[in-house]
């Protein structure tokens, strides 16, 4: 990348989630603060995958402005529904993004709607937030976006309706924020039950996924630094809540 020419920083929980976007990417590993992170790097964009949850995200993003120095900074990745209306491979541009765990909140300066940070209680997060959508990143990123006074924004695509059985994944994510995809595959490969919501969950997953890297491959970068991102799903619609 040029130096002195504006970046867009995309930070994602996993690699699944954005692989068919980064694929031919330049891919450089660079440590910051004793961590390695892998940058996948396309003209002036730059993307960072941290990890589920927030101390993840919030390393990822604190990586990527301190060693690429962007002027906008995207999270980007699933949400589960809390509005009813919104359906796998929904895209919602956030106009707040909200942290569950303390009340604060961000304003991304776009989108019309609301996201609230958390893992669970879908039903309590939207009756206490109003919130339309929930992921375990977004709050993490803007807030330290924030601090350094970097430019904040968050594009989601809807993984789980508001009434899908979400199985309980903690116990498959390590301090890394990584999820042992393999453990997981055997712990419900046992558990016959579990078969019909894990196969929904792949699909839903790759409708989401599609959905996301659309949107984010026809965002330009100068829409992204002067206006409000022109939307071009694919397998999905946009939404902006």
């Amino acid at each position: 990348m040029v130096a002195g020419v504006p970046k867009l920083a995309i930070v994602a929980a996993l690699e699944r989630e954005i692989s068919p976007f980064v694929k031919g990417w330049r891919v450089r590993e660079q440590e910051y603060a004793g961590r390695r992170f892998r940058f996948y790097e396309r003209d002036q964009t730059v993307l960072v995958c941290g990890g589920i949850g927030n101390e993840p995200a919030r390393r990822a993003t604190e990586a990527i402005i301190a060693l690429h120095q962007p002027v906008l900074i995207y999270s980007a990745g699933f949400a589960g529904a809390l509005d009813p209306t919104l359906q796998v491979g929904d895209v919602i541009l956030p106009r707040r993004v909200v942290n569950a765990a303390d009340g604060s909140s961000v304003d991304t300066g776009q989108g019309e709607g609301a996201s609230a940070a958390g893992p669970e209680q879908k039903k309590r997060l939207a009756d206490s937030y109003g919130a339309q959508a929930v992921d375990m990143e977004a709050a993490a990123v803007a807030r330290a976006a924030e601090a350094r006074g970097v430019r904040f924004a968050a594009v989601k695509a809807i993984s789980d309706e508001r009434d899908f059985p979400l199985p309980a994944m903690d116990r498959f994510i390590n301090a890394e924020g990584l999820f042992n995809s393999a453990r997981f595959a055997w712990f419900a490969a046992i558990r016959p039950w579990m078969w019909p919501t894990t196969l929904r969950l792949a699909r839903n997953s790759r409708r989401a996924s599609r959905s996301l890297c659309s949107w984010i491959e026809h965002m330009e970068v100068s829409q992204a630094l002067m206006t409000q991102p022109a939307v071009a799903p694919v397998g999905g619609s946009a939404r902006q809540p």
